[in-house]
């Protein structure tokens, strides 16, 4: 027999990373599966293993100082429901984003299940205020409860402004095991509702002392059970592996059902399902750059972190050194305006710093340049995605874009799921790009590049009539970097392979030419072309007549740099299946 904890606690604590190695190692040694998320807000647990195992972990949380009173939820299940056992440090325990909501000091108050019941029972005026997502509730929930038709708990606070509720009828909010109602209560408070409650233990402690009086259908939960009935006890629902919705017993007869692949309520056909969530997608981004994220004075805190060679230097040597770019004089100014910080103090430019300085480059009234912000969404499943990169748009934070990048745009759009970037577009190349939408789809993902089973194909105009026609380079590429970045061929550098092919002549004495680099190196299709007498149109840095010019991203003003990453084919992550993406071509490929 199994058994099966969960627990929560909102309180201040801090030297998380000891308890993190000392639980890790702990559970690691007894065997015990599940997840265990520690912030200063508090920790949130579901555990499960062997009765004596799980009691050596409650010993260990009782001896926590602010843990000694914590309340456990126990059951027994015939099988582990946990396939692993992660312990991890989180900025919350359960994501919400209102930093002025803090359980730890103020939650609302509580009614019990047996209180619910009677007060259903009796016909009080009460809403009944569901905090769950979406597809939990489509699984089960109170009678003429209000649900908000969450995609997550995140996009509570905006959800409840979109649909307002009497503030003056009571509220009770209820989710699995209270832990969202110790912030969405609270939260209703701050809106000026008049009387807020939460249900005690959530749903599953109801199902405990009520059984599923005044409910109907089942309740969700985030382990392998998938849901539990009024016993607690697992029921037959399973979970749909295309759209994660929960299918029940029913549902599992329906035709539509085809394990692995879809389920009553994604059997759309894959056209018109990515279809759908293309439009979301695309339409969320549209409102999220207009105006672009970084067009608006902000803050914005860069970290630099004081690699071993900067052991004993003085700060501005340091940061001349390592950033050129900027000028020993800017860097001055800097330190002189107190921009630079370690642990919150204000360093002048004559401080000694030390290897492994964390240092605050804080630039106020940052205002970002302009960019091409058109994302389109070309596919997306629960473990990755893939868009159309438009040009000009950094990947990643650098140089003069934070917020006016793809990863930060996506951030804001797939939030809070953390985007990682599989690979990566020069900021005036346009394409196919593929992220993870998981640290474990990253982790199978990310090596196809590395190891060379991705296949890239290219589109490239080039100055010059392009010949032959076929052809390899396989010149290195050096690590040696102008100012703004730029490579050049270099004899002993990193090797590098591309194949060329000529597709289309053009009357302006342009060629349209494909690309499919074999290894991934830095601007390694510019150098190549540009190397071989043919640079790209367009291109800002490797200009005609073998000139390089200390510049990187073009304006959206300015004529494009005609290098589109038209194709990219790469195995599904978790089937295997060879997967290939598309990119619409842009209009210089034809005219």
């Amino acid at each position: 027999m199994i058994v099966h904890i969960a627990a929560y606690k909102f309180f201040d604590w801090s030297d998380l990373e000891r308890f993190r190695t000392e639980l890790r190692e702990l559970c690691q040694e007894n065997g015990l599966k599940g997840t265990i998320l520690l912030s200063s807000e508090g920790i949130n647990l579901f555990v499960a293993g062997r009765a004596e195992a799980v009691d050596s972990l409650m010993r260990y949380l009782a001896g926590v100082p602010g843990l000694g009173d914590l309340s456990v939820k126990r059951s027994e299940t015939d099988r582990q429901p946990y396939s692993r056992m992660l312990v991890k440090v989180k900025r919350e325990i359960i994501s919400f984003g209102q930093p002025k909501i803090d359980p730890a000091r103020y939650t609302s108050p509580r009614v019990s299940p047996d209180e619910l019941c009677r007060w259903i029972d009796e016909g009080r005026e009460i809403t009944l205020l569901d905090v769950r997502n979406d597809y939990e509730v489509d699984l089960g929930t109170f009678q003429n409860a209000i649900r908000l038709k969450l995609e997550h708990f995140r996009h509570f606070p905006q959800a409840l402004r979109d649909m307002p509720l009497s503030r003056k009828t009571p509220v009770v909010t209820f989710c699995t095991g209270g832990i969202r109602c110790e912030k969405a209560a609270p939260f209703l408070e701050s809106l000026g509702y008049e009387a807020v409650y939460q249900l005690d233990g959530g749903i599953l402690n109801y199902f405990a002392q009520c059984g599923s009086r005044h409910f109907e259908g089942e309740c969700f939960v985030f382990d392998d059970r998938v849901a539990l009935d009024e016993r607690l006890r697992e029921t037959g629902t399973v979970q749909c592996y295309a759209c994660q919705a929960p299918v029940t017993q029913v549902d599992q007869g329906d035709a539509r059902y085809v394990p692995g692949k879809s389920c009553p309520q994604c059997y759309q056909s894959q056209d018109e399902r990515q279809r759908a969530l293309r439009d979301t997608r695309e339409l969320r981004i549209r409102q999220h750059v207009n105006p672009l994220p970084g067009s608006l004075p902000y803050e914005n805190v860069r970290v630099v972190l004081v690699e071993r060679h900067g052991e004993g230097q003085m700060l501005l040597d340091y940061l001349d050194q390592n950033f050129p770019f900027v000028g020993r004089q800017r860097w001055d100014e800097r330190c002189a305006g107190g921009w630079i910080e370690r642990d919150s103090v204000v360093l002048r430019g004559t401080e000694t710093l030390h290897a492994g300085d964390r240092l605050k480059h804080r630039l106020p009234g940052t205002v970002e340049p302009s960019v091409n912000a058109d994302i389109r969404i070309l596919y997306e499943e629960s473990g990755f995605v893939v868009v159309n990169k438009p040009a000009p748009l950094p990947m990643h934070p650098c140089g003069r874009y934070n917020r006016n990048t793809l990863v930060h745009i996506l951030g804001k759009i797939y939030d809070p799921e953390k985007l990682r970037a599989a690979h990566r577009l020069d900021a005036n190349t346009s394409g196919v790009v593929v992220l993870s939408r998981t640290a474990r789809i990253a982790s199978k993902l990310q090596p196809q590049f590395e190891k060379g089973l991705v296949v890239k194909r290219y589109l490239l105009r080039v100055i010059g009539d392009f010949a032959p026609e076929v052809c390899v380079c396989t010149e290195p590429i050096g690590t040696t970097l102008s100012a703004a970045g730029a490579r050049d061929i270099e004899s002993g550098g990193m090797a590098a392979e591309t194949h060329f092919r000529k597709l289309q002549s053009f009357s302006d004495g342009t060629c349209l030419v494909e690309a499919r680099p074999v290894t991934g190196r830095t601007n390694q299709i510019r150098i190549h072309a540009w190397h071989l007498g043919f640079p790209i149109l367009g291109d800002p840095m490797y200009q005609p007549h073998r000139i390089i010019r200390d510049r990187q991203t073009l304006l959206p003003t300015e004529p494009p740099m005609c290098l589109h990453a038209a194709a990219l084919s790469f195995l599904h992550p978790e089937t295997r299946d060879r997967l290939t993406f598309e990119a619409e071509l842009p209009s210089w490929c034809f005219q």
